[in-house]
């Protein structure tokens, strides 16, 4: 591939480019942007908030979950004091749940050390735990007009199609490039405005299929509509083949009818959630037996197994899950948690009180019709 750089056709972009980008582009945001929460205010906490959501998820199924936490922690003070127990329970399904962890923990530093106000530098703001340079670039640039420019996959599409850039785009080296380029061609007047205007222009107009490009206000400039080219670019190597994992649950009763539960550690996938004990079934082994082993070896009890709940097929970032969730006595022993974390008996009334995976969540729901076969649901990790 033909090295690609800036400063090679700097007086061309400048010329045939920055125009579009600076006064055309911002003009078509202004007539077509979509009336969204987070764009009728620059408190920089509620954008701060809204691009942490929209990451992996889109606009619509982030919205209600931005009202709902801005109506449970209206400043960075309240989220800051909440326990992280009531912060999961606001994001539960909302997924990647580093999200909002991060959150609070970053919370807590600016209500410490930054006066309640996200900080202004991009230095500080990298500084926060879960903010990246795409994060401190959007909200320094919407909230406080700093010119930094933002690089998330929209970006890339669009410019990838304009320049015409032939780089796989999931490689780090061209990244860099169309950060370099992002920056050349960043309105230094207006960096907000421009960040979501081509944001937006890669999430209505620059689809990855279909791109509408007769309403495109960089069409003239688009190296790629000129050699019809769009629906090729950007051009990305294929994911690894996901690999898929048989997990064993126990929905483990007491003589009291009360049910087992345990917290994940703070840390990694889905920490600080509660969850069913259980864990992944290994070779020439039996679901039965999986969920039996991984009850003693993670609490130290043996369980008599009643019957099959419910199937869950469950697709995470990097793999997938089948879930078999197993209605379960305790026989012997006092659950006490390997790892040192929370566990409790809860009355199956109270469950919904905890915030659980998503995958866990439709185990409560076969738990309220108690079906004797197994129920099938698909849901997905968004």
């Amino acid at each position: 591939m033909p090295q690609q750089n800036v400063s090679a056709i700097e007086k061309r972009t400048k010329t045939l480019m920055a125009p579009c980008f600076h006064k055309d582009l911002i003009e078509w945001f202004g007539k077509n942007a979509r009336d969204l929460p987070w764009r009728r205010t620059k408190d920089p906490y509620h954008i701060w908030l809204s691009e942490m959501m929209l990451q992996q998820t889109r606009v619509d199924q982030a919205m209600p979950y931005y009202h709902a936490f801005l109506d449970a922690f209206p400043t960075v003070y309240q989220l800051a004091e909440a326990p992280l127990d009531a912060v999961l329970k606001r994001w539960e399904g909302l997924g990647y749940y580093a999200r909002a962890r991060n959150l609070h923990k970053a919370a807590l530093i600016i209500a410490t050390e930054h006066q309640g106000v996200f900080p202004k530098t991009e230095q500080e703001a990298l500084a926060l735990p879960g903010v990246g340079p795409y994060s401190a670039a959007a909200v320094l640039s919407i909230a406080y007009q700093v010119p930094l420019a933002v690089l998330d996959g929209n970006v890339i599409r669009v410019l990838a199609r304009v320049l015409s850039f032939e780089g796989d785009v999931r490689q780090p080296n061209h990244k860099a490039i169309l950060q370099e380029w992002a920056n050349f061609l960043l309105n230094r007047q207006f960096p907000g405005n421009h960040n979501e205007a081509i944001m937006e222009l890669g999430a209505t107009i620059c689809t990855h299929r279909k791109p509408l490009c007769t309403l495109c206000p960089l069409q003239p400039v688009c190296k790629a509509f000129q050699n019809n080219r769009q629906n090729d670019l950007p051009f990305s190597s294929k994911k690894p083949k996901v690999p898929h994992h048989q997990i064993a649950v126990g929905v483990v009763f007491n003589d009291e009818g009360q049910i087992l539960i345990n917290r994940r550690p703070d840390e990694g996938l889905l920490g600080g959630l509660w969850e069913f004990p259980g864990g992944k079934q290994e070779p020439l082994e039996t679901l039965e037996e999986t969920c039996k082993r991984e009850l003693a070896e993670e609490l130290g009890i043996e369980v008599s197994i009643q019957e099959k709940l419910v199937i869950v097929n469950h697709a995470y970032t990097h793999f997938k899950i089948t879930l078999h969730a197993f209605l379960c006595t305790l026989q012997n022993g006092v659950p006490t948690s390997a790892n040192g974390q929370p566990i409790q008996w809860v009355m199956a009334s109270e469950l919904e009180q905890f915030a659980f995976p998503k995958a866990n969540n439709k185990v409560i729901e076969a738990l309220k019709t108690r079906k004797i076969r197994p129920t099938f649901f698909d849901v997905t990790q968004f």
